[in-house]
């Protein structure tokens, strides 16, 4: 793996950690979950082949401090970050990008706010459950672990949490996954011992998880996507879910949010945490989605 070029961005409220490979057009890799910039080190190396490559720590995450540490969280301020982001690394060039999970979320927004600075948009499985039609069902949710949260701590939680989003599409372990909600790199009980880097790694995860579960899954999971504006950016913007994920609740939304907009699917390896766990093919159908049309086989799928 090759060492990226680090820095640091001011913006408001936070700042941002952030790292380059490669060069090229600018890709900007946004992280959902606890992973940050970390969870993008098994395909950015690939990627930086024929981009440049920038992914960073969303604010409040890991090396990317909020000034306040209790400031509230919003969807679109995240975007700003990112837009703030393309704006200092391809300042005179549109960019594409790639969000997983709530990142997915925030690239939504940034296409539809900033739709100059962005040539495509590959979003994977976000949750916008607001465009399902039993979203009360989930907002239920949402406030079922809030309330777990606060009366009973943040494991039980998360096993709420993760009850939730696996839906009709079977168990979902509560761990802490860099790709989207949750990490495999955790901790999990007794076991081999992780290398330095991969053990620094789970550790800021795992000190990331109260602030991820109480105060980005509220906001972003209520989110309700401008689905007039992405319809009309529609040319730009892939959805994509994971082959093995049909019924968990991201790829609800996903697939909920392709059939209002009348666009298809691109369907990658893996499921919601495919980019952690097929990483190699994963990339691979990431690369062809940034530059490739949808095939016909790619139809609307109805959630």
């Amino acid at each position: 793996m090759t060492d990226p070029t680090t820095g640091r961005l001011r913006v408001p409220g936070a700042t941002l950690h952030y790292e380059v490979r490669g060069r090229g057009p600018l890709l900007l890799l946004i992280p959902g979950g606890t992973g940050g910039a970390a969870s993008f080190d098994a395909v950015a190396d690939d990627l930086a082949a024929e981009h440049t490559v920038a992914t960073y720590d969303p604010r409040g995450l890991s090396r990317s401090p909020l000034d306040d540490p209790e400031a509230e969280q919003r969807v679109a301020e995240h975007a700003d970050d990112a837009f703030r982001l393309l704006e200092l690394l391809s300042p005179d060039e549109p960019a594409r990008a790639f969000g997983a999970s709530s990142g997915a979320i925030a690239a939504l927004h940034l296409l539809t706010t900033r739709p100059e600075r962005l040539v495509r948009v590959v979003a994977h499985e976000p949750p916008v459950v607001e465009v399902l039609p039993d979203a009360a069902d989930h907002r239920a949710l949402l406030a079922r672990v809030r309330e777990t949260l606060h009366a009973r701590g943040l494991m039980p939680a998360m096993t709420e949490f993760a009850a939730g989003l696996a839906g009709e599409g079977g168990s979902r372990r509560p761990d802490p996954d860099p790709a989207s909600h949750t990490d495999s790199a955790a901790p999990s009980g007794a076991g081999p011992a992780l290398p330095p880097h991969a053990a620094a790694r789970a550790e800021r995860t795992m000190a990331d998880l109260p602030y991820f579960l109480g105060r980005i899954v509220p906001r972003f999971m209520a989110y309700p996507p401008d689905l007039h504006r992405l319809a009309a950016l529609s040319d730009r913007l892939v959805l994509a879910v994971g082959q093995d994920s049909p019924g968990e609740l991201p790829h609800r939304s996903a697939a909920a949010l392709a059939e209002r907009l009348g666009t298809g699917l691109r369907h990658f390896p893996g499921g919601h945490t495919g980019l952690t766990t097929h990483p190699a093919a994963f990339g691979a159908h990431l690369r062809t989605a940034l530059t490739g049309a949808l095939t016909p086989a790619e139809a609307p799928h109805t959630p």
